[in-house]
């Protein structure tokens, strides 16, 4: 017989701990199968500690399946939770099975499975839960004065009216009915429960996120279309989709450059789409400069060709300002006639000549394409008068002698003819005898 059959049977007290010690390890064998492997680089501890964020529970998950609807999470042995994959925009980002990814959870259904979303997402409201910060979906029952009336898991709640976007609304009432994305501001359970709400920052944060994509993309020397956002004197602010760049005055119009709104609005209007090319980028100080004008063809360099100096023209008054007035000969085109070349008499205003848009014939005196102006004169195209000797009404008035009225020697032979100052007088007869006949110097003859 064998050792082992001579061996005694053991005590009860010894069956009972040789069970327990083959119940604990085959219980320590099942628990290790539960277990999922630990993953290269990967948390160990799945569960990890709970944070609770705007009234949510947030933790760390093991991505275990992804469907075409859902992706599966695993938070431990026999707690599952489950993401939309609407929460993801297309496929960018999506996770992959073996990752860890952080969510927001809801306590588990009757099958025990956790509905999530990701930190961030939209939330279902819950009165219980509701916490400043959290980002909720509101419908808008009404308007005032102040704001929005929103209601939100059956109590009302309310937007300040600067906190429903980013720019000024004048008409509120065009939010009744719809469903606004926003975040909780502040929340005040005593009484009926008062509940502020902010659009404005859940627009901000889109803005910003958005801001770092597009600023990824752009280059000097794109060209892109925008948006004008807002008019100002000096230009115009464009709105790329998340960065504002801005179109100073100068890269607006090939037009002789002009300031204020009101020059601003004759080539934009807000809310308008337009072209334009970036020309420089300085992400340091935040500044994106662009132009409108650099993607146009230069109308004065077509001009040039066509007109030469010494033509004749025919344009009209676009603008008068107190050296002259700028004529718009062709469109973008414009040429200056100074006040001196209005007329051949002395011009005093330039209103007493010209008119703003009447329609005038001038002579090109000079183009300059570097400094893009072109010189015109009216008064060239006609001939200039003939002097008059001896009236009294010269063409100085300023009182020099023997020219107007203001001097002397114009005082002496006013209304008097040519033929009178010529006549030899006794007066004159006698001043040749006392000179001996010799020539005399000036006089008024």
């Amino acid at each position: 017989m064998s050792n082992e059959s001579n061996r005694p049977l053991p005590t009860g007290a010894e069956l009972s701990a040789e069970v327990n010690a083959e119940i604990e390890l085959a219980m320590k064998e099942m628990n290790a199968e539960a277990t999922p492997p630990k993953a290269s680089g990967k948390p160990s501890a799945i569960r990890g500690p709970r944070v609770v964020q705007a009234g949510r529970e947030v933790r760390p998950g093991k991505v275990v399946s992804v469907g075409p609807a859902d992706v599966f999470l695993e938070f431990g042995p026999k707690d599952l939770g489950v993401v939309p994959r609407l929460q993801w925009v297309g496929d960018a980002g999506l996770p992959a099975v073996g990752d860890v990814i952080e969510v927001v959870v809801n306590p588990p259904d009757q099958d025990g499975l956790r509905t999530c979303v990701l930190p961030g997402s939209v939330q279902k409201a819950d009165w219980e839960l509701l916490e400043p910060g959290q980002v909720i979906e509101a419908r808008v029952t009404g308007s005032n004065k102040g704001g929005l009336e929103l209601e939100v898991a059956g109590h009302r709640a309310f937007m300040p009216a600067g906190q429903i976007g980013g720019d000024h609304v004048a008409d509120l009432s065009v939010f009744v009915g719809e469903k606004l994305t926003c975040e909780v501001t502040r929340i005040d359970r005593s009484g009926k429960g008062n509940i502020v709400l902010s659009r404005r920052s859940v627009l901000a944060r889109e803005r910003r996120e958005q801001a770092e994509k597009v600023k990824a993309a752009l280059a000097e020397g794109q060209i892109v279309e925008g948006t004008v956002r807002k008019i100002m004197p000096f230009g115009c602010f464009v709105d790329l989709g998340g960065v504002d760049g801005l179109v100073h005055v100068s890269d607006l119009t090939h037009d002789r450059a002009g300031h204020g709104e009101k020059f601003v609005s004759r080539y934009v209007k807000e809310g308008e789409k337009v072209r334009v090319q970036v020309l420089k980028i300085d992400w340091a100080a935040d500044r994106l400069s662009l132009g409108i004008k650099q993607i146009q063809q230069d109308p004065f360099a077509q001009a040039a060709g066509d007109i030469k100096e010494g033509v004749e023209v025919t344009g009209r008054v676009k603008n008068i300002v107190e050296f002259g007035a700028f004529i718009e000969i062709s469109p973008g085109v414009e040429g200056l006639v100074h006040i001196s070349e209005l007329a051949w008499r002395r011009v005093g205003k330039v209103d007493e000549v010209l008119k703003p848009d009447e329609v005038i014939k001038a002579k090109v005196l000079k183009i300059d394409p570097e400094t893009r102006r072109i010189s015109l004169s009216i008064k060239a195209l006609t001939p200039p008068p003939e002097p008059q000797q001896g009236s009294a009404d010269g063409p100085s008035k300023g009182g020099r002698p023997g020219m107007g009225k203001g001097g002397r020697r114009g005082r002496e032979v006013q209304g008097r003819s040519l033929e009178e100052i010529s006549k030899v007088t006794p007066e004159l007869r006698r001043l040749r005898e006392k000179f001996g006949g010799q020539q005399l110097k000036g006089g008024i003859g």
